[in-house]
């Protein structure tokens, strides 16, 4: 039998509080322990966004700087659907999250952001009217689910396909119903589309609902209409005048 105090399960990171966690069963304190930090972690998400109105998020790589044509594309995104009166929700930091972020304030809209601990400190980006950073990122995606209406991912790495997958997985599953996923640039994501096509769909390990699932598009302004359309006919909210922006209700 192994010595469980040897047995670190080859799930070492930087972290020595998330290295304890993974290392295995432990004691029954130290589970509670860590249960009620995730706790802690849900209830500052929920106790900051409660009021932050309907939310699209916005995902795509934090690399790309302004001068990168697909972060001037997050920019137009954001300004988009904050005047179609959206909130502008992000990972909160640097790249297309910022662009996003940015845009929204450049007319007035609102922005917040769920940021993420890190090893490598990610700051969160100068454009937002409200963040929290969270301990881990699956309370960080429960956020961006709960109070969206509506996901748009730009080109982006392995972050941004594990939001594209977990979303679509959840609609697949009816945990989610009549989310509106929008796939911005189509020649960065068709290689992936074909993927799908050709493997998944031709092996019968999805269908073709499923692969219907994503609403591809080049234009900011054909993804911002989908959503909205969706948001007024499938939610229910009615678009009014409000002080700062145009906030959607339900009737």
């Amino acid at each position: 039998m192994f010595e469980q105090s040897r047995l670190k399960w080859g799930k070492a990171t930087r972290s020595k509080a998330e290295e304890r966690f993974l290392e295995g069963p432990r004691g029954r304190l130290a589970d509670l322990g860590q249960a009620l930090r995730i706790f802690a972690d849900c209830i500052k998400g929920f106790r900051a966004f409660h009021f932050s109105g309907p939310c699209i998020t916005v995902f795509g790589s934090a690399r790309f700087d302004e001068q990168h044509p697909y972060y001037k594309l997050a920019r137009l995104v954001g300004s988009q659907l904050a005047r179609a009166g959206f909130t502008v929700m992000t990972g909160g930091g640097p790249g297309i999250m910022e662009a996003a972020n940015r845009g929204a304030r450049d007319v007035h809209g609102r922005s917040i952001g769920c940021n993420i601990q890190l090893p490598k400190e990610q700051k969160p980006n100068p454009y937002l009217d409200q963040w929290v950073e969270f301990r881990y990122f699956f309370v960080r995606k429960l956020m961006l689910i709960k109070y969206s209406y509506g996901f748009i991912a730009l080109p982006g790495g392995y972050g941004t396909l594990d939001e594209v997958f977990e979303t679509v997985t959840l609609i697949q599953n009816g945990k989610i119903k009549d989310f509106p996923l929008v796939l911005l640039g189509r020649d960065y994501w068709n290689p992936l589309l074909e993927f799908l096509k050709q493997r998944l769909l031709a092996e019968k390990t999805i269908d073709q609902l499923d692969y219907d699932r994503f609403f591809v598009t080049d234009s900011e302004e054909e993804a911002v209409a989908y959503i909205t359309e969706l948001a007024t006919k499938k939610f229910g909210f009615k678009r009014i005048e409000g002080q700062r922006k145009l906030w959607f209700l339900r009737e």
